[in-house]
């Protein structure tokens, strides 16, 4: 039996590791099948190990469909999965600190800023408390960015860019991803836009699929607020391309492209 409980622990292993690359290469409906197969399988083993394994598995799942743009269709899981998350040690606390994150992206995209902010600052306090037990700064700064996004939703620009300049020499080249991000936002908000330009020519992401769009979304934006229609339509256009390429129909990002392409060309008002 022992040999068995080893030779499952190891496939497991194995297979989690695959889900992963499968993940940062941008191949997320394979990744959330396997990923649900693997909490499945999980499920049905009673061997303490395995449980961990499963918990991993839902949260890889929740949190690609998130990255995809379906947040709204798993937030009752994500909701589930931190409740059943009791953060007995540190790696149980952290992959909850996950989960929620995760949460926190969904909250936003249902523009529920608020509740955004409050639990991505609680979060954070969670995070200083486990610091000294294993490294979390790449969720640390995920988190700032998350908060970043609430403020600027709840139009407290300044505070984001804060938020955004504090952090971004402590970030690596992946980690700094949203908050450039946040950045471009918060300085489009307060009307900055030669600025947001200027941050967008040298912003060069690594390619990454949930990116999609994200620096023509905020290009096209500036140069609406310059009055350069011809080059804005162009930025929304390829962003609005590539986010629905690469995204869900759902995402809240290919929504915000298609509001400022009509924007742009007039179909509403601006706003």
């Amino acid at each position: 039996m022992r040999i068995t409980r080893t030779a499952r622990e190891r496939e497991r292993q194995r297979t989690f590791a695959r889900l992963e690359r499968l993940y940062r290469e941008g191949r997320y409906e394979e990744v959330e099948a396997g990923a649900q197969a693997l909490a499945a399988t999980s499920w049905r083993d009673r061997f303490r190990p395995v449980a961990r394994w499963e918990r991993q598995a839902r949260t890889l799942a929740t949190g690609v469909a998130v990255a995809h743009g379906r947040g709204d269709e798993v937030l009752a899981e994500l909701e589930n999965l931190i409740a059943e998350l009791e953060p007995v040690d540190a790696d149980t606390h952290v992959l909850q600190l996950v989960v929620r994150a995760n949460r926190t992206v969904v909250l936003i995209g249902q523009e529920r800023h608020e509740e955004a902010e409050a639990e991505s600052l609680d979060i954070l306090r969670a995070v200083t408390r486990l610091a000294h037990l294993t490294p979390l700064l790449r969720l640390e700064l995920r988190v700032l960015g998350n908060l970043g996004r609430a403020l600027c939703g709840q139009a407290r620009h300044e505070e984001a860019e804060e938020i955004a300049r504090g952090n971004l020499p402590r970030a690596d080249e992946r980690s700094a991803v949203p908050l450039y991000a946040v950045l471009m936002r918060a300085l489009n908000g307060q009307g900055r836009y030669e600025e947001t330009l200027a941050v967008a020519r040298r912003f060069a992401p690594p390619p990454q699929r949930a990116d999609s769009g994200l620096v023509d979304l905020f290009t096209g934006a500036a140069q609406l607020g310059l009055g350069r229609l011809g080059e804005a339509e162009a930025a929304a256009r390829r962003a609005l391309t590539d986010c629905e390429r690469q995204l869900h129909p759902a995402h809240p990002r290919t929504r915000e492209v298609r509001d400022l392409l009509a924007r742009v060309t007039g179909e509403h008002p601006f706003g």
